[in-house]
């Protein structure tokens, strides 16, 4: 069970706070505007042996509401650049994350 509100998420995504406005497009929909945060961290892999490497980790996490069938393939634009969704993930508390790919 989620502990804020739906209105309290919105506060939280707003593009005048944290948020990030996206171009969210389902496989064979139409793009619409959705709000999330957008974080493109980088993080350290074990490549085998002694040699590591840096891969990129670009995520979006929205409300589960503005995107309620999110799915692997759909395509998202944020600040010009162009994903591809991977893998979602709905938290179960009205937060959903999304992993992604640059196309």
């Amino acid at each position: 069970m989620a502990i804020e509100t739906a209105t309290e998420r919105a506060i939280f995504f707003d593009t005048g706070d944290f948020g990030d406005a996206a171009s969210y497009t389902p496989a064979g929909g139409s793009a619409s505007t959705v709000n999330g945060i957008f974080d493109h961290a980088a993080a350290e892999a074990d490549a085998g042996g002694s040699v590591s490497v840096i891969v990129e980790q670009p995520r979006f996490v929205c409300a589960t509401s503005s995107l309620p069938s999110a799915a692997e393939g759909d395509a998202i634009v944020i600040k010009t650049i162009s994903y591809v969704v991977r893998v979602v993930f709905d938290d179960g508390t009205g937060t959903t994350e999304l992993f992604l790919e640059k196309v």
